[in-house]
């Protein structure tokens, strides 16, 4: 590219000094020592474009990243047709009276930050290119010129941020005699055993100036100057030793023929690109921002709501950039002019501006209870504790939180069982609510003592119902008593009971026949069943012997059944006899009249029996000598002692 030759170099007057953090200082009046402006070229370079990388880290997310740019616009004061003006800073123009143009490109994971462009004019200033904070990433700042020149400008960052790169341009200018800061690179442990390559392009020259490394021990070394249009490699293997930063220094000589000379600078690691630290200035308190925008993005407290910045739109429209959910409350002009469109956009003219944009956090509520479910009732619970966003509550609560799904974890209550619920959905300025249901575990059981008595006795029969869960539950114990079960207590009881005290009915009652009673538990309709045994009632026997020798017996025997009595008769017989009788009358009395179930008969095969009833006779066709055994049930509401009737027997 052309480098303009310098007739006689004037007296050095800067507008700006660079003031470098490497050890070097600065005096009243001159700059002696400082960091290189940086340079974008229009034309004729073999970087299209300059890129810097900045990292923001999780923790200093959402702070003032405070990007800021010393001489942004081209100056045609500064170089143009053969003249250098006063406070040169580098700027050269080549072709007079054409256009030049240089834009600023900040980009991140979410697309473009800002963008700003910048023209011709007769000034150097200092702006803002964006103050607000950013989302945790990696964000990139791209400069680009277009025109048959070169524009120089100086780029800062506020701490805790830094300006990376590893393919940069500088400007060296012949105003600068001192050495000048042009990288900071951190070798770390990892690299030893590899070759770091420091390479320079277009120096055009030793004559033009002297380049040089500083290790972290404090060796210098010298590195090559490229000749015009070409790239100087100097590598260094690395050791252990030279772990730790690298500065890298150019000093512009006295001898020099240019006013202004572009160099790129590069770092590589093998063939890999390794970046190193660049920019970051001290401007004199005399220097003032020409153009600086000041945004707060806060919630109705005033407070900066973290993660939040803002975007632009050209160089009069700025908008706030929300986290997710957020809502926008207000906007506001703090300081200097322009309109107020909307909450999120505020139309400003180029000066001295600070906005203000008020937003809420989306915040709704999740409504969290629990119930016992019993029977068919649904209990309230109180007091019961889980776990919602990290927190531990107890029922019933309402929890604010911001808009999401929202996993609910319930605690185990010893006699139920719980399943955990689906997460409770939240969503703005609404409430969600999640129910954790326990099902409540019951155990009835009915004792019967004694269990095995004689007809009529008296029993115990204790119904209890037990649970292990804690909390209180109603509940009703009713007995159910069979026919022949008498009792003149009461056979219900209402009341509730827990993990710590049972509901109990104890009930003597008089038992007359061997049956099963009945427990139920409302209202969750479990049943259980108590059996008390009746020993045998008795039997009666009759025996008959008639003329010619015949004789017959009928034994008859009662036993207490499930269901009524079971009657067995025996007949014994030892002679064939025809239409034999046998009497066997029901118990008399009783609220139901005696019932005789269907009549079994065992007994010999050749006899022709063909029992039948008559009233309460028994009468059998024809029997030959042997044993015959009849039995039936007797359903009856008498006591044992009133159901064995006498048998009769004749034929």
């Amino acid at each position: 590219m052309p480098k303009p030759f310098a007739h006689s170099l004037a007296r050095r007057t800067l507008t700006l000094a660079l003031l470098a953090a490497a050890g070097l200082t600065s005096g009243a009046a001159a700059q002696t020592g400082g960091i290189l402006p940086l340079v974008s070229v229009g034309e004729k370079w073999p970087q299209a474009q300059e890129s810097y990388v900045i990292r923001v880290a999780a923790q200093d997310a959402g702070k003032s990243l405070g990007l800021e740019v010393y001489s942004p616009s081209f100056n045609l004061a500064d170089y143009v047709d053969g003249r250098r003006g006063e406070g040169y800073f580098g700027d050269e123009l080549y072709k007079k009276n054409e256009p030049f143009e240089t834009t600023f490109t900040l980009t991140g994971p979410g697309g473009t930050v800002t963008e700003r462009r910048y023209g011709l004019n007769r000034e150097h200033t200092w702006e803002s290119l964006f103050a607000g904070g950013l989302a945790a990433g990696t964000y990139t700042l791209k400069v680009t010129s277009k025109g048959d020149g070169k524009n120089s400008f100086a780029l800062r960052v506020a701490a805790p941020f830094a300006l990376e790169t590893s393919d940069f341009s500088v400007n060296a200018r012949s105003t600068d005699a001192e050495p000048l800061l042009a990288a900071r690179l951190n070798v770390t442990a990892d690299w030893v055993g590899k070759t770091l390559a420091l390479q320079n392009y277009d120096v055009d020259g030793p004559q033009e100036a002297e380049v040089w490394a500083v290790q972290p021990n404090g060796t210098r070394v010298n590195l090559t100057p490229s000749d015009n249009g070409r790239t100087a490699t100097d590598p260094y293997v690395i050791t252990p030793e030279l772990v730790g930063e690298w500065r890298v220094f150019i000093r512009v000589l006295g001898t020099t023929r240019q006013y202004s000379n572009a160099i790129r600078f590069a770092f590589r690691v093998g063939d890999q690109s390794v970046r190193a630290t660049v920019g970051g200035f001290t401007l004199p308190d005399t220097v003032k921002i020409t153009n600086q925008l000041l945004v707060e993005v806060v919630d109705p407290q005033g407070r900066p709501i973290p993660g939040a910045s803002y975007t632009l739109v050209g160089d009069t429209v700025v908008r706030p950039t929300l986290p997710a959910g957020y809502v926008p409350v207000s906007s506001a002009l703090v300081a200097g002019t322009g309109n107020i469109v909307s909450p999120t956009e505020i139309r400003y003219q180029p000066g001295f501006n600070k906005v203000r944009f008020v937003a809420r956090a989306p915040e709704g509520q999740l409504v969290v209870d629990a119930v016992a479910l019993y029977g068919d009732q649904r209990l309230p619970l109180t007091g019961v504790p889980f776990e919602v966003a990290g927190r531990t509550l107890s029922t019933p609560a309402t929890v604010p939180l911001a808009p999401g799904d929202y996993p609910v974890t319930p605690t185990v209550i010893p006699g139920s069982t719980v399943t955990r619920p689906l997460p409770g959905r939240v969503t703005d300025a609404a409430a969600g609510r999640v129910t954790i249901e326990y099902r409540v575990r019951t155990d009835l059981t009915l004792v019967t003592a004694p269990d095995l008595l004689n007809a009529c006795d008296v029993t115990q029969l204790t119904a209890l119902a037990k649970t292990d869960f804690p909390y209180r539950l109603p509940g009703r114990l009713q007995l159910n008593l069979p026919g022949g079960w008498t009792s003149d207590y009461p056979l219900e009881v209402a009341g509730e009971f827990s993990g710590t005290q049972p509901l109990r009915l104890k009930v003597p009652v008089r038992v007359c026949r061997t049956d099963t009673a009945q427990a139920t538990l409302d209202p969750v309709g479990i049943s259980t069943t108590g059996q008390a045994r009746v020993r045998s009632p008795g039997s009666a026997n009759v025996t008959r012997t008639v003329e010619g020798g015949a004789r017959a017996s009928l034994q008859k025997s009662v036993e207490a059944a499930a269901q009524g009595y079971l009657v067995t008769l025996v007949l014994t017989v030892d002679s064939t006899l025809d239409n034999v009788r046998l009497g066997d009358p029901l118990p008399a009395g009783g609220a139901q009249p005696a019932v005789r179930g269907p009549l079994q008969v065992q007994g010999p095969s050749l006899a022709n029996v063909n029992p039948r009833f008559e009233g309460d006779t028994i009468v059998l066709t024809r029997v030959i000598p042997g044993t015959y055994t009849l039995t039936y049930t007797l359903l009856s509401d008498q006591p044992a002692d009133r159901v064995v009737t006498p048998p009769d027997l004749s034929w």
